[in-house]
């Protein structure tokens, strides 16, 4: 569900709890995301502003980030204005869901000066607005020009509007139930109560409404003008309930998961209207809450706009190579009936003292057919007979030369689109900025990158992924194709044991024995976390090979992160990320 203004009056209790504390940082992790980290007496704290369409919102968070190396330039804005500045007021528009922050701070001249962060949590509309006392724009996360919006352009120097918002709807804390009640009513239309309560209410989700008709109808479908006395009552208490818990900030943060455990939704009351077929899960607060909820959502999007120029780069290059396969298949089909024109040539030099020059065709018996039929050779009329002959050699030979080209060009371009395959799976699960330059310098040592892009830069090595098995064996999972070799072929004892998800891109993935015998526990969780580490992450029944690194080989001129290995033996695990979490040692 969207940040709702009935939701975001909670937020706003939670962060008057920081009223009074010293901007210590800014930061912006990615394009749409500004953090403040603020420092008092009391401690520290962060608070979130994200106006990403997908997940906007604004509050606490706890969340570990990895910010760019260079800060874009609205955080140098921010950073200019805010350094020092103290956070002394928050307030909500109305219900609606846009959050205003005050910051005490100076001015050029070194007078005080309040500047205002209006947080518009508005879905695609979203927006982070900085603006002077005198209600003038500074400069805004998106900005919005008058080719996007007449109404409402959002730029520097212009003076700051509200966004519009529908007329005549009531708001949950100011209107009571029995107003409430009167305005469901106003209109003739026999309407779903859900449906009605979501078009006369402003800032409160379908969720809500939904919960609020189904406490009232007890799950059934009713409109406003069908209620019973004693509906109505019921509908007057819940909204008296929640609206004293909303004024005292009395509500429980809480996440609503599928019975797979996956974040469905989430809400600052109970919810009731699904029964068993969601869990509820309880949060101390709306910021923990929230990370919980956006945390992987939010790591996927970060690494998607870091990565976008890669992911355009291996998709451009992958429909080359399917391109030029495809080519290359059709060829080789062509090429397949290349005997027949050896059988032409010689069945012409067989005939040659029938043909003359300027014959279209040669009607010859078949000598290599056991009841030697009569075929129809087609000549060109431009040559001599003799040279007939030699075109059909020609041909033959043109096309079992290309056969054989055509083969191990063939070969070599599955080796590559599976290189690329790889290559593409690692940085659908890379996680930090670390792995995209490491994804990067690889693609510029293979010539997919220009070399020049890392001129200077000293190489970076990433450790491997580590993990303990519950029998206390450690397992290391490669984080990129240059990582997997040097894993695999240099760093790794010949009685270790390799795993590989069969036929799918995925990490390298080695058990260290120590020279110990590995038990089937630890072997199955070394198989979970290759498929987990994997392509088929989100599959079932995932293939996975393993033997001992003794038998797994490198091939000569092959792309980084091919081997090849036998004898080995396979097993068919289901990949579990809880259980790599559990097993993941965590690097100090």
């Amino acid at each position: 569900m969207p940040l709702d203004g009935a939701m975001l009056t909670q937020v706003k209790h939670e962060l008057e709890g920081a009223i009074g504390s010293r901007v210590d940082r800014v930061t912006q992790p990615s394009r749409e995301e500004l953090i403040l980290a603020l420092r008092s007496r009391q401690g520290a704290s962060r608070i979130l502003i994200s106006v990403n369409a997908g997940s906007p919102r604004i509050h606490f968070t706890q969340a570990a980030v990895e910010n760019p190396k260079t800060p874009p330039m609205f955080c140098m804005l921010m950073r200019k204005l805010l350094g020092a500045a103290q956070f002394t007021a928050v307030r909500q528009v109305g219900m609606d869901r846009i959050l205003e922050l005050d910051f005490l701070a100076t001015d050029d001249l070194g007078d005080p000066i309040t500047y205002t962060l209006s947080a518009e949590i508005m879905g695609r509309h979203s927006n982070l607005i900085v603006r002077r006392p005198d209600g003038r724009i500074v400069d805004s996360l998106k900005r919005v020009d008058t080719s996007m919006s007449s109404l409402r352009p959002v730029l520097p120097g212009l003076t700051y509007t509200l966004p519009p918002s529908p007329a005549g709807r009531l708001e949950l804390l100011t209107a009571s139930p029995r107003e409430i009640l009167e305005k469901l009513r106003a209109e003739p239309r026999q309407i779903e109560l859900s449906r009605r309560l979501q078009e006369c209410l402003t800032g409160v989700s379908p969720l809500l409404c939904r919960e609020i008709a189904f406490f009232t109808v007890r799950g059934a479908e009713k409109t406003a003008f069908e209620l019973t006395a004693d509906e109505e009552e019921r509908f007057c208490f819940y909204l008296e309930t929640l609206t004293d818990a909303m004024r005292r900030g009395a509500c429980t943060p809480t996440m609503l998961l599928t019975p797979d455990g996956t974040p469905k939704d989430f809400s600052f009351t109970e919810i009731r209207q699904y029964g068993a077929a969601m869990q509820s899960r309880t949060y101390p607060t709306y910021g923990e809450l929230l990370d919980a909820f956006y945390a992987e959502k939010d790591a996927a999007d970060r690494m998607r706009q870091r990565s976008g120029d890669l992911q355009r780069l291996l998709g451009a290059t992958h429909e080359r190579i399917l391109r030029r396969l495809d080519n290359q298949r059709r060829e080789l089909a062509e090429s397949t009936d290349r005997e027949k024109y050896k059988i032409y040539g010689d069945l012409l030099a067989a005939n040659l003292y029938q043909l003359k020059k300027g014959d279209r065709e040669a009607k010859v018996q078949n000598y290599y057919e056991p009841d030697c039929p009569e075929v129809t050779i087609p000549l060109d009329v431009r040559l001599t007979p003799s040279q007939n002959v030699q075109r059909c050699y020609w041909e033959y030979r043109r096309r079992d030369t290309a056969e054989k080209k055509l083969r191990e060009q063939i070969a070599a371009g599955e080796a590559e689109l599976a290189y690329i395959e790889s290559v593409t799976d690692l940085l659908d699960r890379a996680g930090s900025e670390a792995d995209l330059t490491a994804i990067r310098r690889e693609l510029s040592q293979e010539g997919y990158l220009k070399h020049y892009a890392f001129k200077g830069k000293k190489e970076e090595r990433l450790a491997p992924l580590r993990f303990r098995s519950d029998d206390g064996f450690t397992i290391l999972v490669g984080r990129n194709n240059v990582q997997n070799d040097r894993l695999t072929l240099r760093e790794s004892r010949g009685n270790d044991i390799w795993f590989h998800t069969q036929k799918i891109p995925g990490s390298h993935v080695i058990v260290v024995t120590e020279g110990r015998e590995v038990p089937d526990r630890t072997l199955e969780q070394a198989a979970i976390l290759a498929a987990t580490h994997s392509r088929a992450s989100q599959s079932a029944k995932v293939p996975v090979d393993y033997t001992q690194v003794r038998y797994v080989k490198k091939p000569s001129g092959a792309k980084p992160g091919m081997v090849i290995y036998d004898p080995y033996q396979t097993a068919i695990v289901d990949p579990d990320k809880e259980l790599a979490e559990r097993l993941r040692v965590t690097e100090k």
